[in-house]
């Protein structure tokens, strides 16, 4: 296997719900890896199917060229249009984590980024990073930390974004990149029953780490992380299991932890014109370094588990507008029956996200599931990582999320953190880099 390959390309409502449609080298020899380790779990979102299928490939003439990502163990390729781990059909683990930028020279933050580029083209192909984890001078660190030796591919993408502290902090333009900040990397703002924690929202720089295999995808985020020391530091990270919805929605329709099918109406990876129309950032919209790229979303929902399961199932369904079964909307007799909005609650919540109630708006989810332990009450704390990649927040995730504050479903959720990332547009080649566009555009305009 190689690094240096065409990118596969390329959802659905935003706090979740199944009709929010709304949707290089590495040194030595590639060392292989295992496909499937651990973790277990079921999946999540709210109202999703297993990945495999095929990855759509768009070359830079625009043509789509199918490529087979699904066997065990195989390469996606990273360097492409648009980044890898937004249209790829989901793999089943995460690893999540976001950066602040501790160093103050533009210049290292450059050479970071061209540093991490390198790095994720190598590990995604299979490849260690650099000289390798061993064989190399006894007296020195090893290049690469080693856990993913032996280990396949596992299908690993590796996807950055920048938050909007990278272009101004508390008024300051850092890196001299405050003239390219995107109009559209807002502060979202706060909602109804959002109880934030600061400590675990927001960042500089996220990275986004998807693979089938746990172990490859947290070995991805640690040579980020051991190969940035000194110039960043990670601000909270996010581990994730069980995919809550899917890029390719003709498989089938994962669950959430609510027990519900999530993401029955997702956008398909290999939907292009909605991609065009929903995800990825046109020329038109501006800045043009973001061309080609998107916008990421990130939620951390709390679920109160314990509390839903002692909830009726008349109840739980009235809440969704879904069977629980089969997932059929309100009225209906099959899960992907087009919806009769009047024939569920008025405040359920598929009709609430549906993009019939919020202007057409649609995002693309790639959320998980998570459990870290308890809250010291007797409570899991288990929920939803959301995460929805869209071409604007302001006419994506924020008007959903806003007509979602009359959601019944916020009786047993709560959002404790928030995210949202400038997504640059892929790799085009190894001597491309992540951000490339980004600092051209702003050359020469000082910090």
């Amino acid at each position: 296997m190689t690094a240096d390959r065409t990118d596969p390309t390329p959802g659905t409502t935003a706090a979740g719900g199944s009709d929010g449609d709304g949707e290089a080298k590495g040194g030595g020899q590639a060392p292989s890896r295992r496909s499937l380790l651990g973790w277990g779990g079921a999946g999540l979102a709210f109202g999703a199917a297993a990945a495999g299928g095929a990855a759509v490939a768009l070359t830079s003439d625009g043509e789509d060229t199918t490529q087979s990502v699904a066997s065990e163990g195989a390469a996606v390729p990273f360097h492409g249009e648009h980044q890898a781990g937004i249209a790829t059909p989901v793999q089943d683990r995460l690893h999540f984590a976001a950066f602040d930028v501790k160093t103050d020279s533009r210049e290292e933050l450059a050479d970071l980024l061209k540093e991490w580029t390198k790095a994720a083209a190598a590990m995604t192909a299979g490849h260690a990073v650099g000289e390798g984890a061993v064989g190399g001078i006894p007296e020195a660190p090893p290049d690469d930390t080693g856990e993913a030796l032996g280990l396949k591919p596992s299908r690993l993408t590796v996807t950055i974004g920048f938050g909007r502290t990278l272009f101004v902090k508390d008024g300051k333009d850092r890196f001299g990149l405050k003239s390219a900040l995107p109009d559209a990397l807002i502060d979202i703002p706060l909602f109804a029953g959002d109880n934030l924690d600061p400590d675990r929202s927001h960042g500089d720089i996220c990275v986004q780490a998807c693979a089938d295999d746990p172990q490859v995808a947290v070995h991805a985020i640690r040579n980020l992380a051991r190969i940035g020391f000194g110039k960043v530091a990670i601000r909270w990270s996010q581990l994730g299991f069980g995919k809550t919805s899917s890029t390719t929605p003709d498989a089938q329709t994962p669950r959430n932890l609510m027990g519900f099918k999530d993401g029955t109406r997702n956008i398909a990876g290999t939907n292009t014109p909605a991609l065009r129309k929903h995800v990825w950032v046109s020329e038109k919209d501006g800045p043009a370094w973001l061309a080609g790229g998107s916008y990421v979303v990130t939620r951390r929902i709390r679920m109160r588990i314990e509390t839903w399961d002692r909830t009726s199932l008349k109840e739980q369904e009235d809440i969704f507008g879904r069977t629980k079964g089969e997932g059929a909307p309100y009225g209906k007799r099959r899960e992907r029956d087009e919806p009769d909005l009047k024939a569920m609650p008025e405040i359920a919540h598929v009709r609430l996200a549906h993009p019939d109630n919020n202007g057409g708006a649609r995002l693309l989810r790639r959320g998980y599931s998570f459990t870290d332990g308890t809250d010291g009450l007797g409570l899991l704390d288990a929920g939803l990582f959301f995460i929805a990649y869209q071409r604007d927040v302001r006419t994506g995730f924020v008007p959903v999320q806003k007509s979602l504050a009359r959601d019944e479903l916020n009786e047993y959720i709560q959002h404790v953190s928030s995210g949202l990332f400038a997504v640059p547009p892929g790799v085009r080649g190894k001597d491309d880099w992540w951000g490339r566009e980004l600092f051209e555009a702003t050359e020469g305009k000082g910090a």
